[in-house]
């Protein structure tokens, strides 16, 4: 019975870990979902099995009557000539002005979903990354980003210890 409990113990602590952020990174604050609600375009994301060979990329997200976000994520997987799409949830981790959350596409497993930066002017572009380096992503209200935003994103992203090297832009 003791060990059963250190096992559960251990794996919470894992599952809670997967919904930070990576050390060192911050969260935006003064972040109004209203305003972030509807289709953002993937500009660039570092590399991951589950966008892997996918174009034309966008993410979607609704107020959920829970109080959460309904997120789908939509790409063209150009070698099957289809559509794939997945739909999750995602929750604030504190308060609703820290753009800091937790996501799910996979029933009770959350991972972080970190908004690092973010034209909180507009709201036409937004850097966000996940529990770890490994995880981050570009995205745009349109299909492109004006160059001087981009360059200004990927030299904050190498500031935070993010492989910008390694990014992988995405076509529309």
């Amino acid at each position: 019975m003791r060990t059963a409990s250190l096992i559960l113990s251990c794996f919470v602590v894992l599952l809670a870990g997967c919904a930070g952020s990576p050390g060192g990174v911050e969260p935006v604050r003064g972040f109004e979902v209203e305003r972030y609600l509807g289709t953002w375009y993937e500009i660039a994301r570092l590399d991951h099995s589950f966008e892997r060979g996918l174009t034309r990329i966008t993410a979607t997200y609704e107020l959920r009557d829970d109080g959460g976000l309904k997120v789908v994520n939509r790409g063209f997987d150009a070698a099957k000539g289809e559509w794939r799409e997945a739909v999750g949830k995602a929750y604030f981790t504190g308060p609703a002005d820290v753009g800091q959350l937790k996501v799910s596409f996979f029933g009770p497993f959350y991972g972080g979903y970190n908004i690092i930066a973010l034209d909180q002017q507009d709201y036409r572009w937004v850097m966000i990354c996940g529990p770890s380096r490994d995880y981050l992503w570009i995205l745009s209200r349109e299909p492109r980003l004006a160059p001087e935003v981009l360059d200004r994103l990927q030299t904050l992203a190498a500031s935070h210890g993010f492989e910008t090297g390694e990014l992988i832009f995405v076509q529309h």
